[in-house]
């Protein structure tokens, strides 16, 4: 089976292109490939392009442990990459639809290849919406207890849900300890992405991070776009915001009505060819 390895700021996906494994990916097909030590090793697998009605190109896009994330920030900028590095779309002006599980987004590739933008879609802090437990409000400001601790967080979605912790420090320590737990916490029925959020000024926020069915990640996406739209709901930044991870900087800009644009750089790491049948 032949894939592409990428990376986006240290959250490496694997595309694997349909026409490689016959009858698709299976949850053990997934684990397998993703594990670090007998695997290729990744944050996730982007499975595509697939046959289409809604948009130019359809994504699936898979968890390291073999569930399907609805979304995926970095995932759609490496899988748009790929396209282009494949010939299939060309760089700016041209946008490309892309369907997710999470809904359509749009697609551009910065002339050179490298640096990738997508329209990642609008953000919302509604209870109903993300889905959390309760009754139905905007999800901000909300205390929650976890592991001895008392937690204020927010919660938002833009396809996939979002948990962001308020913080004056933030440490990828902290992002290990609690974030498995607020991830399976019942008041999030689908269990949701955990982002633990510093704001260093009105442009500027710093964030840790705990992907939901992935774990500690260097860098993420929707998880940005999230802690960015909580930080400017919050009146704690403007629309124009970077976002500082422990593999870089992503630039997120929000619409007055909510929809988030994320900007940032990808690179091919290699290709190659995994027997499947040796393990």
């Amino acid at each position: 089976m032949r894939f592409t390895k990428y990376q986006a700021l240290g959250n490496d996906y694997l595309v694997i292109e349909p026409g490689e494994i016959s009858g698709g990916l299976t949850p053990h097909h997934v684990r397998r490939i993703c594990d670090r030590h007998y695997g290729v090793g990744s944050d996730g697998i982007l499975f595509g392009p697939l046959p289409t009605l809604e948009a130019d190109f359809t994504l699936l896009i898979f968890n390291p442990d073999g569930s399907e994330a609805e979304k995926s920030g970095n995932g759609l900028r490496i899988f748009a990459q790929h396209l282009w590095e494949c010939g299939r779309v060309d760089c700016e002006p041209a946008w490309f639809s892309v369907q997710t599980r999470g809904g359509v987004v749009h697609c551009q590739v910065q002339p050179g290849g490298g640096s990738v933008t997508v329209e990642m879609g609008r953000v919302s802090f509604a209870s109903q919406d993300i889905p959390v437990m309760g009754p139905p409000r905007e999800v901000l400001n909300e205390r929650m207890e976890v592991d001895g601790e008392s937690l204020i967080c927010c919660a938002a979605t833009l396809g996939n849900p979002h948990c962001v912790v308020l913080g004056e420090q933030v440490s990828p320590e902290l992002a290990q300890r609690l974030g498995p737990l607020i991830e399976c916490a019942p008041q999030f029925p689908k269990h949701t992405n955990v982002q633990f959020m510093q704001v260093l000024d009105g442009e500027n926020i710093r964030i840790e991070i705990w992907e939901r069915g992935a774990g500690y990640t260097l860098a993420s996406g929707s998880s940005s776009c999230a802690a960015a739209a909580v930080a400017h709901r919050l009146g704690w930044c403007g629309q124009d915001i970077t976002v500082h991870m422990p593999g870089g900087q992503l630039s997120v800009s929000l619409s007055p009505d909510w929809f988030a644009t994320l900007s940032g750089p990808v690179q091919r790491v290699f290709d190659g060819i995994l027997n499947l049948e040796s393990g």
